[in-house]
């Protein structure tokens, strides 16, 4: 018998520059943190059409050997017919393509951004030994979502409901130095927005009724970060058109709309948050499971306009103690009235957004009656802001998301401690070959 490290093999887009491989990227970043006590391997995925990262960076190079690591150990055990004995997996994707590929198995997920969870997402989550979300709103979701039946076998009724304990683990503030962008903005107060074009971010709605509101003034100016299915040039050509056909109609508008396409590197991105001519940031999203950019944004002290649903109420709303001595939350952010309506047609997608769940609708009025007070009011904003970028940064510590998130592995210990107890000295003789593969090819 062998005393070796438990095998962790991590499956997610780690490579891709999206939520979810951000957030697989985050979960290595945890797992890293206790890499004396467990052996980490990687499965990268791809993750739809979207970009990968291309930094050459100390982390992109430890991720690559992960990768390389994991492929020389998995042809290894398949040239000798043997299974990949992993004792844990975490599987960083939407519950749909969770699997049990290991004897503990742990499902990753940001969940979702509407007010109901697909019945195959209840399935999943009750084959995994441990679920872990990034929000109240998408755990909330998982628990309140229940689906009533007959059994087709039995004729009895049957009842599918989440049996599984599920945990919410954040992102944490990260810290980047300031970059001067050169965007060459005419108008001195601008608004921004960051989102993929698609039907929930809801960037038409959001992009006219800002025209509308500051059709006259040529001083405000909106700012698109944004992409259909990638960062290419012909992405950038069909981008710009859509945006021209929304504009089309308001001839004769003086306040400015920029298209920001292209991919910006973390530093990059969390300076263009920081840019003296950047003063609010602005999102009408339908739902977020968690809300990177809202996050993002609001731990660099950027003032937040935005519904006040779904997964960013977690760190947007700074939780006071009463007179009483009880803990109430109030929004710290310019709070848009919605309402929350069934989601449309065009956004159904089968076995992930139901056709029968909800998500919000901002309000139109609401949203530029905001707008208008973050811009003639702009220093209580600020303000409010700032004070929030204080309470997250203290709240949402790379040190403690990593330990919540490691933490959760470590609970599992017993089960991997009893698999590992019975690996066989082959694995080990597969451990041992892979870690010379990797030093030879670091030579």
């Amino acid at each position: 018998m062998i005393n070796e490290k438990p095998k962790i093999l991590v499956r997610a887009p780690v490579l891709t520059r999206t939520g979810y491989g951000e957030h697989g990227r985050f979960v290595l970043r945890a797992l890293r943190t206790i890499e004396e006590k467990i052996d980490i391997y990687v499965s990268p995925v791809n993750w739809g059409n979207s970009n990968w990262i291309w930094e050459n960076n100390e982390e992109r190079q430890w991720l690559d050997k992960l990768i390389h690591k994991t492929a020389v150990y998995q042809q290894k055990c398949k040239e000798m017919k043997h299974e990949t004995p992993y004792a844990m997996s975490v599987q960083v994707t939407i519950p749909n393509e969770w699997e049990r590929l290991a004897p503990v198995n742990i499902g990753v997920t940001a969940g979702i951004e509407t007010t109901k969870v697909a019945p195959i997402w209840l399935e999943k989550a009750n084959n995994m030994n441990k679920v872990v979300t990034i929000s109240q709103h998408s755990r909330e979701t998982f628990i309140n979502s229940v689906y009533e039946g007959i059994n087709q076998q039995t004729g009895q009724p049957a009842r599918l409901a989440c049996n599984q304990d599920i945990a919410v683990v954040h992102y944490p503030a990260k810290t980047y130095k300031k970059r001067d962008l050169k965007l060459k903005l005419e108008t001195p107060f601008n608004f921004l927005t960051v989102a993929q074009w698609g039907p929930r971010k809801n960037l038409p709605n959001t992009i006219q009724w800002f025209v509308e509101e500051f059709i006259d003034n040529p001083e405000v100016g909106l700012v698109v970060k944004t992409f259909a299915k990638g960062g290419s040039v012909l992405d950038r050509h069909a981008t710009s058109n859509m945006l021209k056909t929304l504009l089309s109609k308001y001839k004769n508008r003086k306040c400015k709309v920029y298209l920001l396409h292209g991919d910006l590197n973390d530093e990059e991105m969390h300076s263009l948050y920081q840019q003296p001519s950047i003063k609010a940031f602005v999102s009408l999203s339908h739902g977020e499971g968690f809300g990177l950019p809202h996050f993002e944004a609001a731990y660099t002290g950027l003032p937040v306009v935005a519904p006040a649903w779904s997964g960013y109420m977690d760190f947007l709303c700074i939780p006071r103690e009463d007179k009483s001595g009880r803990i109430k939350t109030k929004p710290s952010f310019a709070a848009v009235d919605y309402d929350l309506k069934p989601v449309q047609k065009e956004a159904h997608w089968d076995g992930v957004v139901q056709a029968d769940s909800e998500w919000c609708f901002a309000n139109q009025g609401s949203y530029k009656m905001k707008l208008r007070e973050v811009y003639k009011d702009y220093g209580r904003f600020k303000k409010q802001a700032t004070e929030l970028k204080k309470w997250v940064r203290n709240t949402f510590t790379e040190e403690r998301q990593h330990q919540q998130l490691a933490s959760i592995v470590s609970d599992h210990g017993l089960m991997i401690n009893l698999y590992s107890q019975m690996q066989s000295d082959f694995a080990g003789e597969l451990l041992s070959d892979a870690q010379v593969k990797l030093t030879d090819l670091s030579k």
